[in-house]
């Protein structure tokens, strides 16, 4: 891998990592057509999972507050709970949280509680995951298109009424469930769960917060693992356009983080959803008449 191609796979991944529109799908068409590890699934996976570190480090310092926050709520309630200090907050009974926690604790639960699934399923399929299955087109193209029909289906039925401060065990239960559906390629991470999330009755803008703050979590186990399996897959001349790559992307990320969140706070998740439908058929089409091979 080259610099060139190590710059195009950052973009890519910055831009679809949180955009509902499937990074897997976009990172397998500009691996083939930038010509990386060309035969090699394994290389592939190790080269993207290790680029997704600089998404998370985007996401993390684009919610560096909330993540802060989250985190000393966490450690003092806990603290207080070993004490035995009995520290009880006025609105603790809201989304079935204990009294003893806070609000922001009490999310910190939610994203423990919402990472289980991913992570069991994802050690469990993990040799699958790797494999040359997950690139292929026709599993890419049919979830594009799936996962969109189900993305209209939830801006329908959704209610779009609970906040952050609303969310509670049956929100980190529906996403986290949701979440394992980005383990099939097309599906899209952030897709699933903000469609998780707006199932469950969430705006739209919270469904989003809520996703980003699980993928932490997600992507940082899958990225790490992937870190240490690359050192011995990968060519030693890789590694500087790998760490290229991987701060495009983060810078590319914390844009797109930006720009979904605002563009979500007044509009439907209509575009992605037709973006969605148009690339799935067209692969599709191309695969049918044998133009793209799977």
């Amino acid at each position: 891998m080259n610099l060139l191609q190590a710059i195009i796979l950052g973009i890519v991944q910055g831009l679809s990592e949180f955009i509902p529109i499937s990074s897997t799908a976009h990172l397998v068409f500009a691996s083939r057509w930038t010509g990386i590890y060309a035969g090699n699934p394994q290389q592939i996976t190790a080269t993207i999972a290790v680029i997704q570190l600089g998404t998370l480090a985007a996401v993390i310092i684009y919610f560096a507050s909330d993540i802060w926050n989250i985190a000393t709520a966490f450690l003092r309630d806990h603290w207080n709970l070993i004490l035995r200090k009995g520290n009880i907050h006025s609105s603790g009974a809201d989304a079935g949280r204990p009294k003893w926690l806070s609000r922001d604790a009490w999310l910190g639960w939610l994203i423990i509680l919402g990472s289980i699934p991913i992570g069991v399923v994802g050690l469990v399929f993990k040799d699958v995951i790797e494999g040359e299955a997950t690139k292929n087109l026709w599993v890419i193209a049919t979830m594009l298109i799936v996962v969109a029909l189900f993305l209209l289906l939830a801006e329908r039925v959704g209610s779009h009424r609970k906040q952050m401060k609303d969310l509670g065990l049956f929100d980190a239960i529906m996403v986290g469930f949701f979440q394992v559906l980005a383990l099939i390629p097309g599906a899209s991470r952030s897709g699933s769960t903000i469609m998780g999330g707006i199932f469950a009755g969430e705006t739209r803008e919270t469904a989003a917060r809520f996703s980003f703050l699980l993928s932490i979590p997600a992507i940082a186990a899958s990225g790490l693992l992937e870190l240490r399996e690359a050192v011995h897959i990968l060519p030693s001349e890789s590694f500087v356009p790998l760490i290229v790559g991987t701060i495009v992307a983060g810078i590319v990320g914390y844009l797109s983080i930006w720009a979904l969140l605002a563009f979500l706070r007044r509009n439907s998740m209509m575009v992605f959803i037709v973006y969605r439908l148009v690339l799935g058929s067209l692969i599709l089409t191309l695969l049918w008449r044998g133009v793209i091979s799977p």
